[in-house]
């Protein structure tokens, strides 16, 4: 039988207390959604109702088809910074007319929607994600363009939006604007490099410049509906392809096109027969500990995620602190990585390299489960060659071409984040659990290599150390480390996707893996030089 069995003893007072240390962690991101669903605050949020217009995620629920599910992605861009959170721009997967398609939905109570350098940076991730899972895009546009106080970090690279638009109408992957209000100066270009336009009448207002601008350059007198109308686009331009009598006609329209598109997937279909998992997915929260120094077994994660708790175990002897085997999440198949017992060594990597190989000679995706402090350092291990082999395995993990998923469910440490796949290694996708930390080691060690440094440097020098400014050093630091680190930190950075509830993990890796299998899904044929 390969149906995992479960340890899990749910009454125990530590899974207790991992379960409320998690739920508060949860209750902690629900409130900095909550700062991302507000939008520009009250003021602005009435403005806008009060000038008939829908609110931008009430745009991308009407979009999406009824009952369907919307992934929402980097939710928290910009946390921690002077920016509102969320970056003013939704981003997410949803099925429009049966298709999945990327949705960027532009949120106008932020500041008119202007583009921050947040902003930017989340749309520029959606982009990558639509290319690499050949996903349609649409863009729900009401935007002023740049936030110009911040032009000179968002000018320069802000061209890369038009660049990823008019790539993917080369790639024969459809792009559809949805214009509902200001879509002005460089913001233009976004429907004009669109493959389908719908504006809403009395309502839309493309141009490159309004008439203040135009008055400035040219001396001429317009007005905003002769200069970018959309009745004029419709009638006189030719920029609008459809015009809406109002908001909910627009999204009328833009669901047509959708549903003309003749869209297929290439990817191979998923088993229509699976099974749900035999445990509990409530389960989940409260098996991995508080204290990340601690270790658990992932296969109680594995066994709450996969179609029907069945997995496959390859190599379950050999390099144990890495398990990885083979398995389904909704009918798709997968080969799972995930760490048992913090530290990679050399077997480890060579385990993990071979599997990795087996995975593109099949076509089959790959889900890593982080939980690491890296490789394994000390004279033994690097007379052994856990440089050789962990280079062998990031190797793999560089050269790889079937589809990879991260979750990061507790540390994500040195290259040992590399190797599991992290951000810098182009996963189709990565997410986090409340749980995780991510940095370059951990904070305490971290601080303690500063310590012998700097204590080195002073005897070298004759001098006297300071026992009280080093303590004070170790303290800022770990502080500084430890705030770095964490999930809502990373995540407002785009360095993630998101940070999801331990339990949705299975919803969310079964909508990656469809949005995946919208393109082909092709091993490598070949891979670096592995050192021996």
């Amino acid at each position: 039988m390969t149906v995992l069995r479960s340890a899990v003893d749910a009454g125990s007072p530590d899974f207790q207390a991992n379960r409320e240390a998690m739920l508060d962690k949860l209750a902690e991101l629900d409130a900095e959604h909550a700062k991302a669903v507000a939008g520009g605050g009250e003021k602005y949020v009435s403005r806008h109702r009060d000038r008939g217009k829908l609110l931008a995620r009430e745009r991308v629920e009407l979009l999406l088809d009824p009952d369907s599910p919307f992934l929402e992605l980097s939710p928290l861009t910009a946390w921690g910074t002077d920016y509102q959170v969320g970056g003013s721009l939704v981003t997410g997967i949803g099925v429009v007319e049966g298709v999945e398609c990327l949705v960027n939905a532009s949120d106008p109570t932020v500041k008119g929607g202007a583009i921050n350098p947040w902003g930017m940076k989340k749309g520029f991730r959606a982009a990558d994600i639509a290319a690499q899972n050949r996903l349609p895009t649409i863009n729900l546009v009401e935007s002023g363009g740049a936030d110009l106080p911040t032009q000179k970090e968002i000018f320069i690279p802000g061209g890369r939006t038009f660049r990823d638009l008019t790539r993917a109408s080369a790639a024969g992957v459809p792009t559809v604007a949805v214009v509902f209000g200001n879509s002005t100066a460089g913001g233009a270009y976004l429907p004009g490099m669109s493959d389908h336009v719908v504006m809403v009448k009395e309502r839309a207002k493309v141009f490159l410049g309004g008439p203040p601008l135009v008055k400035m350059a040219t001396g001429e007198e317009s007005d905003d509906e002769s200069l970018g109308g959309a009745e004029m686009h419709a009638r006189v331009s030719g920029l609008a392809d459809y015009l809406a009598v109002d908001e909910r006609d627009a999204i009328r329209l833009g669901r047509r096109v959708v549903a003309r598109l003749n869209w297929k997937k290439q990817g191979p279909a998923p088993q229509a027969d699976y099974a749900e998992p035999e445990h509990d997915p409530e389960d989940l929260l409260g098996i991995v500990p508080s204290d990340l120094k601690v270790p658990f077994d992932p296969r109680e994660v594995i066994a709450r995620v996969v179609d029907g708790s069945d997995f496959d175990e390859f190599k379950p002897l050999y390099g144990s602190s890495l398990v990885t085997g083979w398995a389904q999440i909704h009918g798709y198949p997968v080969g799972i990585l995930a760490n048992a017992r913090g530290v990679l060594f050399s077997e480890e990597s060579q385990k993990a390299t071979q599997f990795i190989q087996l995975a593109n000679q099949t076509n089959t995706p790959l889900l890593f489960l982080h939980n690491t402090t890296g490789y394994m350092v000390g004279k033994e291990y690097e007379q052994g060659g856990i440089i050789k082999h962990g280079a062998m395995m990031i190797n793999a993990v560089s050269n790889s071409t079937v589809p990879h998923i991260s979750v990061l469910m507790g540390a994500s440490y040195g290259a040992g984040h590399y190797g599991m796949c992290g951000r810098a290694y182009d996963p189709r996708f990565l997410f986090a659990w409340p749980s995780a930390k991510s940095a370059v080691m951990g904070p305490a060690q971290l601080a303690g290599v500063l310590s012998i440094v700097m204590r080195q440097g002073a005897q070298s020098r004759g001098q006297v150390y300071n026992e009280e400014h080093d303590a004070a050093m170790r303290a800022m630091v770990e502080g500084q480390i430890e705030a770095e680190s964490l999930p809502m930190f990373l995540s407002g950075m785009v360095y993630d996707d998101g940070i999801i509830d331990p339990r949705d993990t299975r919803t969310v890796l079964g909508i990656s893996l469809s949005a995946i299998h919208s393109g082909p899904i092709e091993g490598a044929t070949g891979f670096g030089v592995f050192r021996m």
